[in-house]
C-alpha cells in the first residue's frame, strides 16, 4: 500500500510539474525578467529529475520488492544523473544570470501567478514525501522531499523578484531584487546537485 501511495504522489508530482514549463516558456515571449528565465530552466530541469524519479521508483517495485543490489544500481544511476543536471544547469543559470542586461523586463505576471501556485503545490509535496518517508523510509521518496523541500523555498523567492517587477519595473531596486532571485534560483540548483550526488556517493560507500 505504502509502494502505490509513494508512486501515485510521484505520478502526481509529474502532472502538476508539466504545464510550469510550458507556460512559462510561453510567458518568456511576453516577459524578459531574468528571474522568470531562471525559473523556467529550473522548472524544466527539476520535471525531468522528478520523470526519472518516477520511472525508477516503478521499474522497481513493479514486481513486488526489488531486489537489493539492483534497487541500488538503479537509484545510484538515477541520483547521479538528476544531481549532474541540476548542478549544470545552475551553472549555465548563474552565466546567464550575470551576463544579461537590464532592459526592459515587460510582462512577468504569467511567470507570477506560476511561481506563486508552485510555492503553494510545492509546499504540499514535500509535506506529502516527508511523510511517507517517515511512515516507509526510501531512498527516492527522500530525495524529492528534499528537492520539494527546496522548491518550496525557491518558488517564494521567485514569487518576491517577480512582484517587485510587477508593481515597479523601473525602480532601481528592482533590477537588484530581479538579479538577486535569479542568483538565488541559479545557487539552489547548484547545491542540489552537489548535495545528491555527494548523498549517493556516501550510501555507496
Amino acid at each position: 500500500m505504502k509502494k502505490t501511495s509513494g508512486e501515485r504522489t510521484l505520478l502526481a508530482s509529474v502532472l502538476l510539474s508539466s504545464p510550469g514549463p510550458l507556460v512559462l516558456g510561453i510567458a518568456l515571449f511576453y516577459g524578459r525578467s531574468s528571474t522568470q528565465l531562471a525559473d523556467f530552466i529550473r522548472r524544466a530541469v527539476e520535471l525531468a529529475a522528478i520523470v526519472v524519479s518516477w520511472a525508477v521508483f516503478r521499474i522497481l517495485h513493479q514486481h513486488g520488492e526489488p531486489d537489493r543490489s539492483r534497487q541500488e544500481r538503479l537509484e545510484g544511476i538515477a541520483n547521479t544523473c538528476v544531481g549532474a543536471a541540476l548542478f549544470l544547469s545552475g551553472l549555465v543559470m548563474l552565466f546567464i544570470t550575470l551576463s544579461s542586461s537590464n532592459s526592459d523586463k515587460g510582462n512577468v505576471i504569467p511567470g507570477l501567478i506560476i511561481a506563486f501556485l508552485g510555492a503553494l503545490v510545492n509546499s504540499w509535496f514535500w509535506l506529502r514525501y516527508r511523510k511517507l518517508n517517515r511512515e516507509e523510509p526510501n531512498a527516492i521518496l527522500a530525495v524529492q522531499s528534499r528537492l520539494y523541500g527546496a522548491k518550496s523555498v525557491v518558488d517564494s523567492c521567485v514569487v518576491v523578484a517577480l512582484f517587485s517587477v510587477a508593481i515597479a519595473p523601473r525602480a532601481p531596486i528592482t533590477g537588484y531584487i530581479d538579479l538577486g532571485g535569479s542568483i538565488v534560483v541559479a545557487v539552489y540548483l547548484i547545491r542540489s546537485g552537489i548535495v545528491t550526488i555527494r548523498d549517493r556517493e556516501l550510501a555507496t560507500e
